[in-house]
């Protein structure tokens, strides 16, 4: 396996790039993979090219996606109680860490508690791993960092063989939402043989709640959503040369409450035939047909129990925001 090693001259920052392959080579097969699927489909991981990431930055700030918001508000009230409870903890774990602007909260919250704190975040991209590592750096001299770049599952098998004090792990922003009912179990199975008894994880998930609340979180009135998830097909055009009219299409997403997940898609509004050129393929679309993009799972405090003691896990405490849209969940493993 491939590995690369930054570390800075204050040997503060190390990176572990665990990438085996040309990012774009994955998306290139996906794509061809998906796109002859029936129904077709394109992953939802491919959302957060530059551009991408930047349109769910805006997300994040829009009146009708609450989810952020809401679990600013519980980080805020109660990051200080909930590092109390993982006795001993000098190590935060966080998988899909992003810039880690929530994870400011939890990192202010143990360095009342201590001198020194270690965060090992794990996420695709190792440019965006240093950009928000160096912020934190800055912020935070008794802060030290062994970033992972890697997909989630080989990042946890090299994450096993790490040396850590009392851990706890963060899975925020209801990214246990993304997986379906199969996946989530395996996931959190994955995480929890990196943990030792006693450690946790701090679990963010989204509440089931009324349509009229969730529908709107992905359907606002800008059109924010609807730029990030087309964004995909752009994406096809810039790097696979694609010829997708994305005047052609439009975004989708319903809550089906049979199942409990707000499902996303991208829909084509006539018949039409795209033509991708690094793949020297051609797709049909037929008026109405849609490319499945995200689902998001919706949780009861039940389910989020239910979920954590088929994994290994106790869930201890839960902290709902004001108005109960949103659930942290501490699960100490067992």
């Amino acid at each position: 396996m491939f590995e690369r090693q930054m570390a800075r001259r204050d040997e503060r920052l190390v990176i572990h790039n665990l990438v085996t392959r040309d990012p774009q080579s994955g998306f290139a097969e996906e794509v061809r993979h998906g796109l002859t699927s029936t129904p077709k489909r394109l992953s939802p991981k491919y959302f957060y090219d530059d551009l991408g990431s930047q349109l769910f930055e805006a997300i994040c700030l829009l009146p009708e996606y609450y989810l952020t918001r809401a679990e600013n508000e519980i980080l805020q009230r109660h990051a200080d109680e909930i590092v109390s409870q993982v006795r001993g903890c000098s190590t935060l774990m966080e998988m899909g860490s992003g810039s880690a602007s929530k994870t400011r909260l939890i990192i202010e919250a143990l360095l009342r508690r201590r001198n020194e704190v270690v965060f090992m975040p794990v996420d695709i991209s190792a440019s965006a791993l240093e950009s928000s590592s160096l912020i934190l750096l800055q912020s935070y001299p008794q802060l030290r960092i062994e970033a992972y770049a890697a997909d989630y599952f080989v990042a946890l098998e090299q994450l096993k063989k790490s040396q850590r004090g009392p851990t706890l792990a963060l899975f925020l922003g209801s990214n246990i939402s993304n997986f379906g009912i199969t996946e989530a179990p395996v996931f959190l199975r994955a995480l929890r043989a990196v943990l030792k008894n006693g450690d946790a994880l701090l679990l963010g998930a989204d509440l089931k709640k009324d349509r009229a609340i969730l529908e709107p979180a992905y359907n606002d009135a800008l059109g924010i959503t609807a730029a990030f998830n087309l964004n995909l097909l752009a994406r096809v055009n810039r790097e696979l040369g694609g010829n997708f009219q994305l005047r052609n299409f439009k975004h989708n997403a319903f809550y089906n409450e049979e199942i409990g997940r707000v499902e996303i898609h991208i829909e084509s509004l006539q018949p039409q035939l795209v033509h991708i050129a690094k793949l020297n393929m051609d797709v049909e679309f037929k008026a109405g047909e849609r490319i499945h993009t995200e689902n998001s799972y919706k949780y009861d405090l039940q389910g989020i129990a239910s979920l954590a003691a088929r994994t290994g896990y106790r869930c201890a405490q839960t902290w709902l925001d004001s108005q109960k849209r949103f659930s942290s969940n501490l699960l100490f493993a067992e």
